[in-house]
Parts: structure tokens; sequence; C-alpha cells
């Protein structure tokens, strides 16, 4: 007689009926949502916590931002492109089989980044957990809802936010701490144990759900956007790196952006023509659907590229720690986890587009106040804006939803939620990318500006070496030629400090106009007039 193993065993208690762990207990959907909001905050935790630890990078593997920006935009590029095939995946595999693998696949990937000893492993290893991330999130909803019965599913959906706004807040303070005390690779490594864990609970406790029919896989649109939007950012990261000399006009730059336009015009086409598209871009001519659409990539782009700008000044700039760098960032997500549910309330009550567009309003002023940063910003000065952008944040993004989906109809409405997840990271992926390059080219820009404006034989310039140089030799004991070469290193690091910050503000100042660009759209929304009880 064969002996069941220990595991077999283990599983067969925890199905039995009487077991808290059975389907039909009520205790059992709870449990799969626990397991669910562990894969989100991990998922969404790995879009936020990086940003803290790019200075980290640059310096440990000696390069420019140009390169270390693709760390960030490899992993929310794959997780955008995984998102709408996460459900024919698990339509056709099944949910809990899917959910498996992709724990497993973030697992590995979130390993593959804590033994990454260059830039270009690192940002494969993100690609692979990216992949990973854009199974569990789209996943991770469908099977709650699947699991809970209406009158609870807005409590579960509600908890499940909780973990995705927690991780928004936590993400940068926890990568901070990290980076600080130990490491940046530890804040990949966490995740190995903690998708062990998952991925057991899910084996060991999750059902399997199936659907009994599945058109065929939209292989065409798939490989023509997986092959489209990364050969686009590159084009447009690389047109002004340093390490490209012929600029814009450089061949590969041309045959890269004439690659990506034959791959857009593939997957267009694709998705027309197809029966089951990956992406159902017919929804698209949904009026208020589609602007709503276009205004989610705009606030993407604001949203993400300001998350990446900000660690970037503070740690290089105001030399905050890691640690000091994230922990700005955590009333932003608690403001935003307060005001959204309560934005979404008062969006049913009134006309939707004013929610909207004060939310839009308060984003581009943060971002404006942040264009007048300097090495005297005080840290109430750099609160104030994180402050209005939670609120923003908050108030945009429910309102919206909610005007966006008003009119779609129920079997649509997971392929429309799932096309607006989409445009919002690939809005995030082009904000993080055209921000970087915009601020390279405006670091250099500033730079020569002062180095002109810098005349060596100017008495100014030469008053400022001279009093510093003797500071230099009466508390240094330093020679005096010792001390006027260390003057006019002081006074050229300054410079190029200013010029670095002053492309930060530049920045702000491109991500303050295009949130406020997209309030235009907003006003062309129809919102059906609310009725009088």
């Amino acid at each position: 007689m064969r002996v069941p193993s220990h595991s077999h065993r283990i599983r067969r208690l925890i199905r039995t009926r009487d077991s808290m762990w059975h389907p039909s207990h009520d205790f059992y959907k709870w449990f799969v949502l626990a397991n669910i909001m562990i894969g989100t905050f991990m998922a969404v935790l790995d879009a936020t916590i990086i940003n803290v630890a790019l200075p980290k990078m640059m310096s440990s593997f000696g390069v420019g931002l140009d390169k270390i920006e693709w760390v960030l935009t490899a992993y929310m590029l794959a997780l955008a492109v995984m998102l709408p095939a996460a459900a024919w995946l698990a339509d056709h595999f099944g949910y809990k089989r899917m959910y498996f693998m992709g724990m497993l696949v973030f697992t590995a990937g979130s390993f593959m980044c804590g033994m990454s000893n260059n830039e270009n492993i690192l940002i494969f290893s993100r690609v692979i957990q990216g992949l990973g991330a854009g199974i569990i999130q789209p996943l991770g909803m469908a099977i709650i809802v699947r699991e809970f019965p209406p009158k609870q599913r807005g409590l579960a959906v509600g908890f499940w936010a909780v973990a995705a706004a927690a991780s928004v807040s936590f993400g940068p303070l926890i990568g901070g701490y990290l980076v600080d005390n130990f490491s940046w690779q530890l804040i990949f490594d966490i995740n190995v144990p903690v998708g062990i864990v998952g991925m057991l609970v899910t084996v060991l406790i999750q059902r399997e759900i199936k659907q009994k029919r599945v058109g065929k896989f939209d292989l065409v649109g798939f490989i023509s956007v997986s092959l489209f939007l990364p050969v686009l950012l590159y084009a447009l990261t690389e047109g002004s790196a340093i390490t490209n000399s012929e600029g814009w006009h450089a061949p590969y730059i041309l045959a890269c952006f004439a690659v990506s336009v034959i791959a857009f015009a593939v997957f267009i086409t694709a998705e027309f023509i197809v029966e089951n598209p990956m992406i159902d871009l017919r929804l698209l001519g949904n009026y208020n659907f589609g602007i709503s659409t276009l205004v989610m990539f705009l606030f993407g782009i604001g949203m993400f590229g300001s998350t990446f700008l900000l660690p970037l000044y503070l740690q290089n700039s105001l030399g905050y720690t890691a640690l000091q760098s994230g922990s700005v960032f955590l009333p932003v997500g608690i403001i935003q986890g307060i005001v959204a549910p309560i934005s979404g309330y008062v969006s049913g009550k009134i006309n939707a587009k004013i929610p909207i567009i004060i939310g839009i309003l308060m984003m581009s002023l943060s971002f404006y106040l942040n264009a007048n940063l300097s090495f005297l910003t005080e840290h109430g000065a750099i609160m104030l804006p994180l402050y209005l952008r939670g609120f923003g944040m908050g108030i945009i993004y429910s309102a919206l939803l909610a005007v966006s989906l008003v009119d779609i109809p129920r079997e649509k409405m997971a392929q429309a939620s799932g096309i607006n997840n989409v445009v919002r990271q690939l809005g995030g992926s082009f904000g993080v990318a055209i921000l970087a390059t915009f601020l390279s080219t405006r670091v250099t820009y500033h730079t020569q500006m002062y180095g002109e404006a810098l005349q060596i034989n100017a008495p100014a310039y030469q008053a400022s070496v001279k009093n510093m140089s003797e500071t230099f030799v009466h508390h240094s004991g330093s020679s005096p030629a010792a001390a006027k070469k260390q003057s006019q290193y002081m006074i050229m690091s300054n410079v190029t400090k200013q010029a670095f910050i002053e492309g930060i503000n530049d920045d702000f100042l491109i991500a303050a106009f295009v949130t406020l660009i997209g309030g235009i759209p907003v006003i062309f929304l129809r919102v059906k007039k609310k009725k009088k009880v």
C-alpha cells in the first residue's frame, strides 16, 4: 500500500470540509485575500522601492542616469506588456496555476536582481521581475472578484487597494532603510522568502478556477506591442545620451524609430482584425473611456516621473540619505488612501468632472512648486508639494475611473479595467524615459551657460578663489598652490551641482505642463446629470 507523502497529507488535511481552509468555509476567502494582498504589495512595492536606490546603483556600477533609468523602466514596461496577456493565460491554464507562476517568476527575478553584478544583468532581471508582477496584479483582482459574493466584494477590493496604496507609502521608506543600513541588493532579496511563502500558501489553500472555452491567443498583438514599446523608449533615451555622439541622427536611433513604427502599425492592425484581441482597442471608441484613457496616460507621466526625480535631487543635491529621501513619500500614499474613497463617493453625488479638474490642478501646482528647488530649499517647502500631490492623486483616480467605465458593458468591464492599468503603466514608462532624457539635456545646457558666465579673469571669480584659498591655508594647513586648486575645484563642483538642480527644476515644469494639458480633455467628458431625490 502506497504511503501518502507529507505534503499530500497536509493538502488533504487542509481540504477537509470542516477545515477553515476549505473553499466552503467562511474563512477561506479571507485567507485567499490575505495571500493576494501580499503578492500585490510586493509587485507594486518594487515599482516604488527602487527610486531611492538609484543614486547608490549609479555609484556602484559607475553609470549615468541614461543607463540606470532602465532599471525602473524595464520593470514597468514588462509589467505593462504582461497585464493584458495574463487574463488569457489564466483562462486557459487556470487562475491558481498562473498566479503561482507569477509568484515564481517574480521571486526568481528578485533573486536574480539581488545577485546582479553589473547594470545589464540587473536590467534583464528586472524584466523577469516585471513579467511576474504583470501576472500577479490582474489575476489577484480577478481571483478576489470570483471568490467573494457581491455584497462583500467592495470590502475585499478595498483591502486589496490598501495593499497597493501601502506599498506606495512604505516602498521608498523601506528601500531607504535597507540601502542605508545594508545594501541596495537587499531591496530585492527580501522578496525571496516572502515569495516562497506566498507560493506555498497558493498551492496548499487556493482552489483552481478555469474557463471552459478560451479563444486563441493574440500572438501577433503580443509580439508587436512587446517590440514596439521597448524599442521606442530605447530610441528616446539614447537619442541624447552622452555615449551617442551622433545624437538623434545616429543610424541605430533612426533604425529603432523605424522598427517601432512598423511594430505599432502591425499591432493596431492585428487588434482590429483578430477575433480575440489582446487589447480590445474598439473600447477606445467609447467617448468617455477614450478621453479618460488619454488623461490617464498623461497622469501617469507626471506621477511616475516626479517620483523618479525627487530622490535624485534630495540625495545628490541636499545630501539626504536614502532613508531620509524615502521618508518624504510616506504621507503621499496615506493621503491618497484616505482621499480616494471620499472622492469616489463625492463623484457619485456631483458632476464628476469637478473633482477630476480639482485634482489635476493640485497635481500641476505641486509640480510647479517643485520647479523652484535650490541648495537652500527647506524641508517644509519639499513636503508641501507632496501633500498636494497625495490629495491630487487620490481625487483624480477614483473619479476618473468611475467616469471612464460608466458606459462600458458589463462583459467588457474586465478588459476596460485592464486597459486602464496598462495605459497608466505606459504613461509612467514614457514619463521616466522622457524626463530622464530631458534632464540630461538640460543639465548639459545649464553647465554650458554657467561655464560661459564663469570668467576666470573676472574680479569676482579671483576674489572668491583668493578668499577660499586663505580659508584652506589657515584651517586645513594646505599649501597656497594646493589651496588654490581646491578652491577652483569647489567652484566648478558647485556650478555642476547647480546645473543639475536647474535641470531637475526644468523637468518639474515639464511635468506640471503635461499634467495641466491632461485637464483639457476632461472638459469634454459627458457626465449624466444627477437625479434630484
